[in-house]
This record gives C-alpha cells, sequence and structure tokens, in this order.
C-alpha cells in the first residue's frame, strides 16, 4: 500500500493544483475547516478556481485568504454573510456566484459522491434558484432538478485519522467534511491527531480510508470562534 502521509500541506498538494480546476474545501463558518490545506492552495498561486463550500471563512481566514488573493473565479456555497471581501466582490461582478439552499448543497455533495447526477428536490421552486433547471411534476407537486457535484481535490479536516486514512470528525466540526471526502478525485485530509492502524475503533470512523488520498498532521490546529457572544459573570 502507498505511503498516504505527507510532510505538510505543501507537499500533500503538490502536482494535484491546477488554474481552473474545481475545488471542495469542508468546514461550516471557521469550524471545521482545513485550514493549512487552504493556506497551502493560496501559496500555490492557482488562480481561476471554482470552490465548492459552504461558505468563504471571514476575512485573512480560511478561504477569506483565497479571496484577498484573487485566486477563485467561482464560488459554489449557500452563504456570503460574515466575509465583506465576499460580498464586496460579489456586488462589483469580481467572483460568480452559484448561491445554493444549504441542505440542496449538502445533498448536491452527497450525491456526487455516492454516483448519482442529479436529483430532484421542492426547494427553490418558484425562486431565482430554480431558474434556467429543469422542473417536474411529482405527485402533484413541482420539484426543481440539481445537479450533483463532484471535484477534481476536496479538501478536509478530521480531529482524528490513522494512516491508511480512516477518519473521525468531532462533533460540529464534521459538518460538509465527510460528504466532501467522497465527492472528489482526490482527498486530502489534515488531521489533528495521527494514529497507526487499528487504534481507531472500527465503530467509531465516519470516513474510510478507501476514500482519502493524501493525509497531513495538523496538531494543535486553530479553533477560530467566529461570532463571541459572551456577557459579564454574576457577582
Amino acid at each position: 500500500m502507498a505511503n498516504k502521509v505527507y510532510s505538510d500541506a505543501t507537499a500533500a498538494l503538490d502536482g494535484l493544483l491546477n488554474d481552473g480546476m474545481t475545488l471542495m474545501s469542508g468546514g461550516f463558518g471557521l469550524c471545521g475547516i482545513p485550514e493549512a490545506l487552504i493556506d497551502a492552495v493560496a501559496k500555490s498561486g492557482v488562480k481561476g478556481l471554482t470552490v465548492i463550500s459552504n461558505n468563504a471563512g471571514v476575512d485573512g481566514i480560511g478561504l477569506g485568504v483565497m479571496l484577498e488573493t484573487r485566486q477563485i473565479g467561482t464560488m459554489i456555497s449557500s452563504y456570503v454573510g460574515e466575509n465583506k471581501l465576499f460580498a464586496k466582490q460579489f456586488l462589483d461582478g469580481d467572483i460568480v456566484v452559484e448561491f445554493t439552499p444549504q441542505g440542496t448543497l449538502a445533498e448536491r455533495i452527497r450525491a456526487g459522491g455516492a454516483g448519482i447526477p442529479a436529483f430532484f428536490t421542492k426547494t427553490g421552486v418558484g425562486t431565482t434558484v430554480a431558474e434556467g433547471k429543469e422542473l417536474r411534476e411529482f405527485d402533484g407537486a413541482q420539484y426543481v432538478m440539481e445537479r450533483g457535484l463532484f471535484a477534481d481535490v476536496a479538501i478536509v479536516h478530521a480531529w482524528k485519522g490513522d494512516t491508511e486514512g480512516n477518519l473521525i470528525y468531532r462533533k460540529t466540526a464534521r459538518n460538509f467534511n465527510p460528504m466532501m471526502a467522497t465527492a472528489a478525485e482526490i482527498t486530502v485530509a489534515e488531521v489533528e491527531h495521527l494514529v497507526e492502524p487499528g487504534e481507531l475503533g472500527p465503530d467509531q470512523i465516519m470516513t474510510q480510508g478507501i476514500f482519502v488520498d493524501r493525509i497531513i498532521h495538523h496538531p494543535n490546529a486553530s479553533k477560530h470562534i467566529e461570532q463571541r457572544t459572551t456577557r459579564p459573570r454574576e457577582a
């Protein structure tokens, strides 16, 4: 079996990145983002990317770094939200954004990983989401056809993994990562805790190693807090 473990993010992405390629990037907000791999993509200088991700991080963190370097040509996502640069580039026409309802985005990725080219959903019928797409009636209700998504490369973040690529995600950081790991030609994972085969309980594994091609050990990953809501402690 080929060694899947690489020394760092740059080495793990070597030979995989090209201008105009499609990249999936796991995470939700700043939770569970493959930050080391994102930074390596940014440093590579590739451009004209189509990036599939729930959102584009925030200014200066996560995919926000790649917006600053103007490497992203198209975003397929569900949320602009907290990233002022993302919003500005969208409004200025500098980036194409394909907005997809969040549940539909998740299902499009899952479908791509399962080899399903398209499916029908009620979500978006009668809105701009359905413009230009096939509509079909089932049992008296209108549905819109959505295409599955499949990328050239997926980058994901896991809490724990073994050297064969079996992955475990932690709590909310699970989000889009397991689906994206199945929906690309090549999947590269960064893991906080890297262990030897056999150390993960079989029933704990969330992504099987057959889906993961390359791995980096990324201990002490930053745990960014996107929206800090606190109140003074009571005396």
